[in-house]
């Protein structure tokens, strides 16, 4: 079921976003190499809390359910390196230079979620992974900008399957983006690729998360033996790029910024 949030309910999910928006920033001055993932994550987590917000990630067992235990997420941040394209769990990893660097990142703030993520190239990265990031980039304001009142969510989906393949990129297609609330993952689904179904007509109120994964490959994918991190088959490099939109009357508004 598809919930449609009230304006005083979105301005409520604008903050939870900027604190995600906030947290990406201070990662992406952090970032260069000889830093760790640890490093980073514990930077993100110590922001979120004195922003009087949760970590989205941190506990996390998947369909909405929160825990201890193995099969719970260990941090406040997704952190994936070249070949890894989402989940990657932060730890003592160095990064590197010519790093491919997909940072993910949730708060909820009030009950309300934000969720964001942005690819980040460290030193000096070869022109191919270079345009793989910029296309992923493009594709999600693309995807973004078909986002419009009375339209469908398969109008998303093509503005960056089209990006995709006139690249020649591998499309991620077992995972996707989705609805957001109070809950990080509502619906509808919205995927990256065209299904051919025109999906749910997208109304004020609505709020998504996009995300487009391209890869220097084929787009296949497994996850690793963590139980979380996704890695491309091929050992391709994989870019990630989300916003937490809202449809509006006037059209998509971007709640992951500053």
């Amino acid at each position: 079921m598809i919930t449609r949030k009230s304006p005083a309910e979105i301005e409520k999910m604008r903050r939870s976003g900027r604190i995600v928006a906030e947290v990406l920033a201070l990662i992406e001055s952090e970032l260069q190499p000889g830093v760790t993932t640890g490093h980073l994550d514990r930077l993100a987590e110590r922001h979120i809390r004195a922003a009087g917000a949760i970590p989205s990630f941190k506990g996390y067992l998947g369909a909405g359910r929160y825990g201890k235990g193995p099969n719970a997420f260990p941090a406040s941040t997704c952190i994936s390196i070249d070949d890894e394209v989402v989940h990657g769990i932060p730890g003592d990893r160095t990064i590197r230079d010519g790093s491919v660097v997909s940072v993910d990142v949730g708060a909820i703030l009030d009950g309300w979620h934000g969720d964001g993520a942005r690819t980040f190239l460290v030193g000096e990265v070869s022109p191919a992974a270079r345009d793989l990031v910029d296309a992923t980039r493009l594709a999600i304001m693309a995807g973004i900008g078909a986002a419009q009142p009375g339209g469908r969510i398969e109008d998303i989906s093509a503005a960056i399957e089209d990006i995709g393949t006139a690249n020649g990129y591998g499309i991620v297609k077992p995972f996707v983006g989705h609805g957001i609330g109070t809950s990080m993952h509502e619906d509808p689904q919205v995927p990256n690729y065209r299904t051919g179904r025109r999906g749910d007509h997208l109304q004020p109120g609505i709020c998504l998360a996009i995300e487009p994964m391209f890869t220097l490959g084929t787009g296949d994918v497994y996850v690793d033996g963590d139980r979380w991190t996704v890695r491309t088959a091929d050992d391709a490099l994989a870019a990630h790029f989300e916003h937490t939109i809202a449809i509006t009357n006037d059209g998509p508004q971007i709640l992951t910024t500053i």
